[in-house]
């Protein structure tokens, strides 16, 4: 019996210090504006310092950086801007990112996952074709268009291509503080200019046109590829 108590006190100590961390506990106090000063770079926490409250201001709680258009790379035509604590400081143990993206038209978001999030997106602009792949391998993947939302679930890999005439925008929330990106295109054929990359690009926006995605009127907005 003394040793299962004893066992008992030692798991509820470790909760205890677990959740003091600054990471998916819930939050201890109201806010906790991310502290961006270099002084202590011999810490290293699941998160990131807050700062002195009595330095807290409302400019903490505001960030502009999504309004303004990404500047969309030559061959993939895109462009993602994904915002977090260290860039947003009052986002700091909320739990959230938010993320911008641009796509010219034919622009495309090659594969990838967020291993530690799991991405709600929204169509502000444009005609966007969407998917995800689960771990048995099936696709789901759909039209969307301006006010529809999609969301790809936590760590599953994912993409989206502008299948319209005008340039797309989309809005992305993270249910994670650092989502953080693994690119599968990059880490398997190198920079976006390999061939394979050119011929799996090819490939998508070929499909995209044989299907006649871009014919508004015939696609209904909520009609599954």
């Amino acid at each position: 019996m003394l040793s299962f108590n004893l066992l008992f006190a030692i798991a509820i100590f470790l909760l205890i210090c677990l959740c003091s961390l600054p990471a998916h506990c819930d939050n201890l106090q109201d806010i906790c504006p991310t502290y961006t000063s270099h002084d202590h770079e011999t810490m290293f926490i699941n998160g990131f310092p807050c700062k002195n409250p009595s330095n807290v201001t409302t400019s903490d709680f505001k960030n502009f950086l999504l309004s303004q258009r990404g500047s969309t790379d030559e061959f993939l035509r895109s462009s993602v801007t994904i915002v977090t604590a260290a860039e947003f400081p009052g986002l700091n143990t909320l739990g959230l990112a938010t993320a911008r993206t641009d796509l010219e038209v034919d622009g495309l978001v090659m594969p990838h996952t967020h291993p530690r999030a799991t991405e709600m997106m929204f169509v502000a602009k444009g005609v966007v074709i969407a998917g995800f792949i689960d771990t048995k391998s099936q696709l789901f993947q759909s039209v969307l268009r301006e006010g529809d939302v999609f969301v790809f679930p936590k760590g599953l890999l994912h993409y989206c291509l502008n299948s319209g005439f005008e340039e797309a925008l989309i809005y992305s929330v993270f249910n994670g503080q650092n989502p953080g990106v693994v690119d599968v295109s990059n880490a398997m054929f190198g920079d976006g200019n390999t061939e394979m990359v050119k011929m799996a690009l090819a490939k998508l926006v070929s499909l995209n046109r044989v299907e006649d995605v871009r014919v508004g009127d015939n696609v209904k907005s909520h009609d599954e590829l």
